[in-house]
């Protein structure tokens, strides 16, 4: 399996951070569209979910209830398709997991993402979520992978105090022959917090959505070939990953990675029935380079930046909202 963000679940993460909106009581009816705009600017982000002001959704974790009581939440993943372009060179053979029942390795999935926001000719705003880093062991299985997390730390120092009861905290992958990810789960400890469990599924997401799934038909150094995946989310996008085995030492592979999205429509219905917006440009773009090796979990190191511009307009009052985003997701000892 070869992992690499995106969120599909954007409108939960809406849900927890602002609750319903509604309809807009009297003398709000002015303003609703753009206040709108504001609280949920971040869930339009087709690479991480989270609160409008990310230093408040940081700091208020006194309050937060645990979620999930420990119970096992799974999130299926949308299937690929897998084109190859370029065989590469002689010897070919097929790429598949190779994973010895119960072989553990020791890995650290780190995350950063930043959003640069602004509404209509408003100043912008840095709305970016804290960091986030997991030591992960991690496990194969009969169907899959499963993780066993470390302490999680995060620069932010009100999310970090937040994570910690995250110790030991379990996740996994269901993975495909072909090594695609076909479904998320976590599970998270008891007196994990809301936000501390937001953080930890927005860094899943980030990596699970950028996961590469092998082709069906043999290949050699140098081949190319296409995965295509949809996000799942308030706006629905394609997902066009372009895979180059630039280096292959054995089951070790050095695999070069460019990655676009695009929405499947021109309307983000925006959750719990408050409206559209006019999607008026959108363009997210990457590269990146990792190494897996078939017989273990996960990658064994390598870094994935994916960025670009998006711009909205709010239907009933031409309010627009622009965005630039950054990710980064990395692998590593």
């Amino acid at each position: 399996m070869t992992v690499l963000s995106s969120s599909p679940s954007s409108a939960n993460a809406t849900a927890r951070c602002t609750g319903s909106p509604g309809r807009a009581r009297p003398g709000q009816r002015a303003t609703r569209s753009g206040v709108l705009l504001l609280v949920l600017a971040v869930t339009l982000s087709a690479f991480g979910v989270g609160c409008s002001d990310g230093s408040e959704a940081s700091t208020e974790t006194d309050s937060a209830e645990p979620l999930g009581l420990g119970k096992e939440v799974t999130m299926p993943i949308a299937a690929v398709t897998t084109t190859v372009l370029d065989p590469g060179a002689e010897p070919r053979a097929t790429l598949r997991p190779a994973l010895e029942p119960n072989s553990t390795q020791q890995v650290t999935l780190s995350t950063n993402h930043h959003i640069e926001q602004q509404i209509g000719t408003q100043a912008v705003r840095d709305i970016s979520p804290p960091a986030v880093t997991i030591p992960l062991t991690a496990r194969a299985g009969a169907d899959g992978v499963e993780l066993t997390l470390g302490t999680v730390t995060s620069p932010d120092p009100a999310l970090a105090k937040a994570l910690l009861p995250a110790d030991g905290s379990h996740a996994g992958f269901d993975i495909s022959e072909l090594g695609a990810i076909t479904a998320l789960r976590l599970t998270p400890k008891p007196a994990t917090p809301d936000v501390a469990r937001a953080a930890l599924e927005q860094s899943f997401y980030q990596a699970v959505y950028q996961s590469i799934a092998f082709p069906d038909d043999p290949v050699g150094e140098g081949a190319i070939w296409t995965v295509r995946q949809q996000v799942s989310g308030s706006v629905p996008l394609e997902q066009v990953t372009t895979a180059t085995l630039a280096h292959r030492d054995g089951n070790l592979l050095t695999i070069e990675l460019d990655v676009t999205q695009t929405p499947k429509s021109t309307v983000w219905h925006l959750p719990n029935e408050a409206g559209q917006l006019e999607i008026m440009d959108y363009l997210m773009h990457g590269t990146g380079v990792i190494t897996v090796d078939l017989g273990l979990p996960l990658p064994v190191s390598g870094s994935v930046q994916v960025g670009g511009k998006q711009s909205y307009r709010d239907l009933n009052s031409a309010v627009t909202l622009s965005q630039t985003l950054r990710t980064q997701v990395q692998w590593g000892a």
